[in-house]
């Protein structure tokens, strides 16, 4: 989870002392320079290829842990430095995991005045000589630390969703431009994306396996994530930001809800089979079946999203206990149908049968090998644009149900309706907005 706070004037300005020479370039210089091979397949040879990589990491939760351990197996010079979270012993737990990960190889090498504690934390990573920066806190931070850690010149991996509101995607999307424009690499946590067997299939897809794409249906139907504590449970004096980041999932200024939170991997499928191109509309419906214990989220929603030619796509996620599970992707076409998930192996029944053969690849570490690859060789890739409208689709998803409205991609675009707060302090008060109420709740 996450968030962060500055200490340490003198770790934070903590610089190599060696000098930058034609003979003797400093790692930072080589990792930022133009530094590839001439040869498309090889990573760098010889001594470049043993210049440490210092990475950095925001939110030291599971996932975070996750990136932290996976960006240290993806290159064998790559070692953890600094980290940031509101809790240490998170951060204590997070350390020992991405250690017992690398048992003996010493990559974890984050002294105590490395381990920045609040909500401005972030910051204090970004500043401590990093040349990678791992974001996964809750998504209601992303924009703001994606924008500082771009602004600084790092590498990024930037966990799902980029933002809660439409106001942080359009803030994403110029952050987007600034990471091209510096040649830094910005990999996105859509994992679905680095997923061989996920990609073969978009591979029938777009090279006519299926013919022409008449309907797209995908579900997330799971259980509760983190189910929201009763208010006794509240710790005698814990303040309304505390009490909502420990528990974040519940409220939709720090997670966006669980269509933006968790089905948004649905959302970035249903993306990727339509080009990337985005919807002319959606109209939704949601609510919520169980007690929210005064969190804000609904627990489930149904999407309808219209593309050109009368193309739909559904997405129908739920998260409540007792009922049926399923994570799969259903794409109807005009000579075929492709199923995703619904069995061990990608499959088009129809006019030209397939079946994925070969194995299934570990996505969470191709996503940090193709970053890390990338900055070796100095040849940046960035994941932004697609990963900005991916996580607003979910957002006008979410918006359509939370109106009742039928929305336009282009209306949606334009909303001012922001859910991250404004001078954000970690003993304020901080009143939570009621669950919304189709019908009554306005578009803004």
């Amino acid at each position: 989870m996450a968030i962060i706070s500055r200490v340490g004037d003198n770790a934070i300005r903590e610089k190599s002392k060696m000098a930058e020479t034609p003979e003797r370039p400093s790692r930072r210089g080589f990792i930022r320079g133009a530094a590839a091979t001439t040869g498309a397949a090889s990573l760098l040879r010889g001594a470049e290829t043993t210049q440490g990589i210092k990475v950095g990491l925001v939110g030291c939760g599971g996932r975070g842990t996750g990136a932290a351990a996976q960006a240290l197996q993806a290159d064998d010079y790559a070692v953890l430095t600094a980290v940031a979270d509101v809790d240490q012993e998170r951060i204590d737990r997070c350390l020992a995991a991405v250690d017992e990960r690398h048992e003996g190889k010493n990559k974890v090498r984050v002294a105590k005045g490395r381990q920045y504690l609040g909500l401005d934390a972030y910051q204090s990573v970004i500043d401590s000589d990093v040349d990678v920066i791992l974001l996964a806190t809750p998504p209601g931070f992303r924009p703001q630390h994606l924008r500082a850690a771009i602004d600084s010149g790092k590498h990024v991996f930037c966990e799902k969703p980029m933002a809660v509101d439409v106001p942080g995607v359009r803030s994403v999307l110029e952050t987007v431009k600034q990471a091209e424009s510096k040649r830094l690499s910005l990999v996105a946590g859509f994992c679905w994306r680095y997923n061989n067997m996920v990609m073969a299939a978009m591979d029938q897809v777009r090279s006519g396996g299926i013919g022409d794409i008449v309907a797209y249906y995908a579900t997330f139907y799971t259980s509760p994530v983190k189910p929201m504590p009763p208010a006794f449970e509240r710790p005698l004096g814990m303040s309304d930001v505390e009490w909502q980041i420990r528990n974040w999932y519940n409220f939709v200024w720090l997670c966006g809800d669980g269509l933006v939170e968790q089905a948004v991997h649905s959302a970035d499928k249903i993306a990727w089979a339509m080009g990337d191109i985005p919807p002319e509309s959606c109209v939704a419906v949601g609510g919520r079946q169980i007690p929210a214990n005064d969190g804000n989220i609904f627990d489930h929603f149904e999407v309808n999203y219209l593309y050109p030619n009368g193309v739909r796509a559904f997405l129908g996620c739920r998260q409540i206990t007792g009922c049926h599970r399923e994570n799969s992707d259903y794409i109807l076409g005009t000579r075929g149908r492709l199923t995703i998930g619904r069995g061990l192996m990608p499959r088009i029944e129809g006019e030209n049968p397939w079946v994925f053969k070969g194995p299934n690849n570990n996505m969470y570490q191709e996503e940090h090998d193709i970053l890390f690859r990338a900055i070796r060789r100095g040849e940046p890739v960035n994941d932004g644009v697609r990963m900005a409208q991916s996580t607003q689709l979910a957002i006008l998803g979410r918006m359509s149900a939370y109106t009742g409205q039928e929305l336009t991609w282009e209306q949606g675009m334009q909303s001012q309706e922001k859910r991250f707060p404004d001078g954000l302090r970690w003993n304020m008060s901080l009143d939570v907005p009621p669950l919304a109420r189709p019908g009554q709740t306005k578009f803004a």
